[in-house]
């Protein structure tokens, strides 16, 4: 045997993967946000959402803190701001 069988797939919205972010956190300026659709083309998460200019989040149960949405964005609208971590929540 080479690992365990898993029976039914599960979907990312069924684990929330969150808790995995230990440094940094995207933060949502909406101040400059063209919405260019870059950040949601490119979060691995699918984690972002939004339709006009200024009104794209993310939800940070599923956000990994991977910055790829920082480096895309075009106008800089994105910032990683540093996870505040309570570990008496833990």
């Amino acid at each position: 045997m080479f690992g365990p069988l898993i029976s039914k797939p599960g979907t990312s919205k069924n684990n929330k993967t969150g808790s995995w972010r230990i440094e940094a956190r995207p933060k949502f300026l909406q101040k400059n946000c063209i919405a260019c659709r870059l950040c949601i083309l490119s979060c691995p998460e699918g984690c972002i959402s939004g339709e006009e200019k200024n009104t794209f989040i993310c939800d940070y149960d599923y956000c990994k803190g991977c910055g790829i949405c920082v480096e895309v964005c075009p106008k800089k609208d994105i910032e990683m701001v540093k996870e505040d971590l309570d570990l008496t929540k833990v």
